[in-house]
Order: C-alpha cells, then sequence, then structure tokens
C-alpha cells in the first residue's frame, strides 16, 4: 500500500475580524516550511515562504507546476513592495489606485528578491489582495508569501477549503475563510511600454489600455 500523506490541519478565520491567535498559527506554519492554502480576493492561493527552498520546492510538487511556472508575491501593503519592485512614480500612481485588489503587478526585481523565485526577465509578479486573512499573514511574517492560485491546469480553482484538503496532498494547513471565487487576478505587465494585459481576471482593464 503506497503512502498516504496526513489530511491538513482545517482552520476557520473570519474574513472580516481575523482572529490574531490564528493568524498566528498561519504564521507559525509559514515558518516551520509549510505550504498553506488561504483565500484572496479573488480564488483561494497555496503559499509558503519565499526564503525556503524546500517549501518552495513542496509547493511546485504539490500543485504539480514545471519549476519554470512563475509565482507571484504577496504583500500585506504597498510600503512592502519597495522593497521587491522598482516601482517608478507613474507605476506608484497605478498600484495606489487599484490595491488593495483583484492585480498582479508585474515590476522589476530588485536585488532583495531572492534568486530562487526569480522570474528570467529578472521582474517580479505582485500581489496586495483585498483579504484581511492573508494580508495579516503577510504582516505578521514580516515578508511577502509566494503565491500560486489552487486550481490545475485545465480545471476550475477549488472554491471549497474542504475540497483544497482534498485535492493538494501535502499541505500542512488550509485556512478556512469561507467560499473563495472561480475568476483568477488580472495580470498586467507594467515593465512594458504600453503596459501588458497578460491576463484579464477579475480585475477591470480599461485604465490600463
Amino acid at each position: 500500500m503506497g503512502y498516504l500523506a496526513p489530511a491538513a490541519m482545517l482552520l476557520e478565520i473570519y474574513p472580516e475580524h481575523p482572529e490574531p491567535r490564528k493568524i498566528r498559527r498561519a504564521v507559525e506554519a509559514i515558518e516551520a516550511g509549510e505550504v498553506i492554502a488561504y483565500p484572496t480576493d479573488t480564488v483561494y492561493g497555496l503559499g509558503c515562504d519565499i526564503l525556503n527552498k524546500k517549501a518552495i520546492d513542496r509547493l511546485y510538487a504539490i500543485k504539480g507546476m514545471a519549476p519554470t511556472q512563475n509565482l507571484a508575491f504577496i504583500c500585506s501593503d504597498l510600503s512592502d513592495i519597495a522593497r521587491y519592485a522598482v516601482v517608478e512614480n507613474h507605476q506608484y500612481r497605478l498600484l495606489r489606485h487599484h490595491l488593495p485588489g483583484p492585480y498582479c503587478f508585474i515590476l522589476e526585481a530588485t536585488r532583495e528578491v531572492p534568486k530562487l523565485v526569480q522570474m528570467k526577465k529578472k521582474t517580479v509578479g505582485i500581489r496586495v489582495p483585498d483579504n484581511a486573512i492573508i494580508r495579516a499573514i503577510t504582516k505578521e511574517l514580516g515578508r511577502p508569501v509566494i503565491s500560486t492560485t489552487a486550481q490545475r491546469a485545465g480545471e476550475e480553482p477549488y472554491v471549497d477549503a474542504n475540497e483544497i484538503d482534498d485535492a493538494f496532498k501535502g499541505l500542512g494547513l488550509v485556512i478556512d475563510g469561507g467560499a473563495g471565487g472561480v475568476t483568477p487576478t488580472t495580470v498586467i505587465d507594467l515593465t512594458t511600454t504600453p503596459f501588458t494585459i497578460v491576463r484579464e481576471g477579475a480585475g477591470d482593464v480599461s485604465a490600463f489600455l
């Protein structure tokens, strides 16, 4: 009989007012090198510590992704972004207007970005979701969480925390913050002139056309 990965711990957190002790529990899981699942303002995500190579490797394995597939940084607020991305004045104005929100913005990476999570072009995808749970986690952690969507290639994103626990074996913690969405973030590359809409999703793209 093959090895069966144990079920992840399921942790209910109020989306409007996340309980600090539960946020601390999530942070402890990340600090311990676990991969966790959590709600965002669009779809549920899977993520881990950006500084832990073993955890990042496990994230790729759990989702079944190719190691070349890009991941996004989830930051707690705009002040976090400047540490990891080069932000020009015109870019900052856009970020300030649209974040927190359902966007992932591609920006030039700073030297603070660990090489193991840098894209080939030395850029980084930045998210500040309009979701109190994951933002509280990254704030308490003190650095971003590296993130990918909780879905399999060619399938719809999982919307139920219990389904995520069943679908992705090896997670250390699954946060239940209520039903998730099925439309992923809008991805916009701010390093090009004009800006490039990489993927149209939940965020309105009219301001970038």
